[in-house]
């Protein structure tokens, strides 16, 4: 697999295609052969898998235009287009309270980066490590040795006309690295390609991505955003503040299991807004009693969902991965909300609490 751009941390990407039918890995929905990206062999931009040779063939511009399904993309984090209008901002606050704010004894933007990478998690970090320096940490599983385990949680990107990139799970991950000191647009980490539609039209390449549920095109109020208006790229400023979003994130594993479908909290969120009867009117986003009251009414009004109901754009609560029990069938004192209850002050805070931490620290 050629990448243009390399960086300190791999002088190599390895292209890895995800077998046909691999738990855990998304599948590419079929096409004409009409639309296929070109095959690349000897002189194109990708070498042979089953050698893992290299070629640097490709032409300025079109780095990503011979990309397959499986392949695993080196890429600049300030490259990759967005898929949706918004995020749950207390998703983001969470996760850079949690790397500035943190109690970890590593660090943990090094696991989270090491897991978008293909790589598991952080096995060690030097004191002054930084993101910007792979070097300076390591990861448990090394390049070139990646598992169908390691490259499931992979985020995931769909090549798009001109062989641009469009992200389509990972904008919160993301955007989280893009705004932290050693992060920004010039960060790199790998991607998982799910498609290449890069010689489809403009018009069918969105279509094709609709049909596949592939892109969120809906404001925070629900309603349609054209295509044109997504954001270019990641980072807080060039999304709206979903809360929708932001609560179904802390109401994984309590309510439902994340993981099964593209923009699953969105949809969640959704039916919240529209749908669920639940009034969020008081909610206070800066209070964790507030908080956790407001995610243990969504959840119990989502794990009393019938699970062949439909929730949202033809979904069953089943297929949004509803639990049967709320919390997993254990005790508020246990379990998942038991772990988001836990306050800052606490060894081991929860996410909520990181969240409203991080940003109180935005305003001393």
């Amino acid at each position: 697999m050629h990448l243009a751009r390399r960086t300190a941390f791999t002088a190599l990407a390895v292209a890895t295609l995800a077998a046909p039918g691999a738990a855990g890995l998304a599948t590419a929905a079929p096409h004409t052969v009409a639309q296929r990206a070109p095959i690349c062999d000897g002189a194109g931009a990708f070498g042979s898998l089953s050698t893992g040779s290299l070629s640097t063939g490709s032409l300025p511009g079109t780095d990503y235009l011979c990309a397959q399904p499986g392949d695993l993309l080196d890429v600049r984090i300030g490259d990759v287009h967005a898929t949706q209008p918004s995020l749950g901002y207390d998703e983001v606050y969470y996760k850079l309270g949690r790397y500035t704010l943190g109690k970890d004894a590593i660090n943990k933007k090094f696991d989270d980066w090491c897991e978008a990478n293909g790589q598991a998690k952080a096995a060690t970090a030097a004191p002054t490590a930084t993101l910007a320096d792979p070097a300076s940490f390591t990861c448990e599983v090394p390049v070139g040795q990646e598992t169908e385990d390691t490259i499931a949680p992979m985020k995931t990107v769909v090549i798009g006309p001109g062989g641009a990139l469009y992200l389509t799970d990972g904008h919160h991950t993301l955007t989280s690295f893009y705004e932290l000191a050693d992060g920004g647009p010039n960060l790199h980490v790998r991607l998982r390609v799910l498609d290449n539609l890069s010689q489809l039209s403009t018009q069918y390449f969105w279509a094709e991505m609709k049909k596949n549920k592939w892109v969120w095109d809906r404001d925070v109020d629900g309603s349609t955003v054209p295509v044109e208006q997504l954001p270019a790229g990641v980072g807080l400023a060039n999304f709206a503040d979903d809360k929708y979003r932001s609560l179904m994130y802390f109401s994984r594993d309590i309510g439902f299991t994340a993981g099964t479908i593209p923009f699953q909290e969105f949809y969640w969120g959704a039916w919240v807004r529209e749908t669920s009867g639940i009034d969020l009117t008081d909610w206070n986003r800066n209070d964790l009693a507030g908080y956790l009251d407001t995610v243990k009414r969504a959840t119990r009004a989502q794990t009393a969902l019938p699970a062949d109901s439909a929730v949202q754009s033809g979904f069953t609560a089943r297929e949004l991965g509803v639990l049967p029990q709320w919390n997993d069938g254990k005790a508020e004192s246990k379990g998942e909300f038991a772990k988001l209850s836990k306050p800052y002050s606490d060894d081991k805070p929860g996410k909520i609490a990181y969240a409203i931490e991080y940003k109180n620290s935005l305003s001393r």
